[in-house]
């Protein structure tokens, strides 16, 4: 069987600025994403749980293998992006992970966004140092 034959899933996933692009592969449960290792491109432990936790609670952790493709925002919102990938991707694969994936959260994006700036202010909140003299 080469490289062409083989049956892939596709998810796209969103969290914050980070956009992930993800493939699933039948495989032995290898993780890429940008072309690195889970445990190269994602330093800390937590961000890896995030990552891994779609294929933990369907239990199709060593069923297949994970290729992603991830842009924009920081380490935190790609680990969320990726995971919110693999959850539509195993949805695609196979519908009865929906119910599991649906009620773990894993299908809904996080609307949570960063606050703009307001004017007379240092940040969204931050309000600059009050003197009554």
């Amino acid at each position: 069987m080469s490289k062409a034959d083989k049956k892939y899933y596709y998810g796209t996933g969103r969290r914050k600025d980070a956009i992930a692009r993800v493939r699933l592969v039948e495989g032995n449960g290898k993780i890429t994403v940008n072309g690195k290792d889970l445990d190269e491109y994602f330093g800390l432990e937590t961000l890896k749980v995030i990552v891994k936790q779609p294929l933990t609670v369907t239990n199709t952790t060593a069923k297949y293998d994970v290729i992603s493709t991830v842009k924009g925002g920081g380490y935190t919102g790609q680990a969320g992006a990726v995971r919110h990938g693999i959850a539509r991707a195993l949805n695609e694969a196979d519908s009865e992970y929906r119910p599991i994936l649906k009620s773990s959260g894993f299908l809904t994006r996080d609307p949570r966004m960063k606050e703009r700036k307001k004017y007379g202010l240092k940040k969204a909140r931050k309000a600059p140092q009050f003197s009554k003299r």
